[in-house]
């Protein structure tokens, strides 16, 4: 092989290996960034990823919002209407947060039912339903409707 075609060959492999390196750096990035939506339901079934952010999506349960003093600190309990999580989160609620309404809250899981929130995100109108918030409570819906079958 002659000097030409050898340094050639040298550049074509290192540039490859460049870019090589170059998308398995970002795809790493990529899956350490990526935050999933998850139902109560798949969180008490274990599905919850551990000391990582995650979207909790369902609706907000009717006579679980209590407010501390402080102000800024509200409890309130998310289900699919299969299971429930206790929500904790401190900060302005959205003006459309109410009970009965979906939403999604972003944060970790500080223990099997209890779920620390940095983001809570409301629906916007009557008739809109985030799709993880739909996923979930038909997800729930089909297992309440199998787990009835069975009995």
């Amino acid at each position: 092989m002659n000097p030409k075609r050898k340094s050639r060959l040298i550049l074509v492999l290192l540039i490859l290996a460049g870019t090589g390196l170059a998308v398995a750096l970002g795809t790493m990035a990529l899956k350490e960034n990526i935050q999933y939506y998850l139902s109560p339901s798949e969180v008490k079934a274990g599905k919850a990823p551990v000391e990582r952010s995650f979207r909790l999506a369902g609706l907000v349960s009717n006579g679980s919002v209590k407010r501390e003093k402080n102000g800024l600190t509200t409890h309130f309990d998310i289900t699919d209407n299969v299971e429930t999580i206790t929500v904790t989160y401190t900060g302005i609620l959205p003006d459309l947060f109410r009970e009965g309404q979906g939403i999604v809250a972003t944060g970790k899981l500080s223990d099997g039912s209890h779920f620390i929130a940095e983001e809570v995100l409301a629906k916007h109108d009557e008739n809109y339903m985030p799709p993880p918030v739909q996923d979930a409570l038909d997800k729930a819906k089909g297992m309440q409707e199998s787990g009835e079958k069975a009995q």
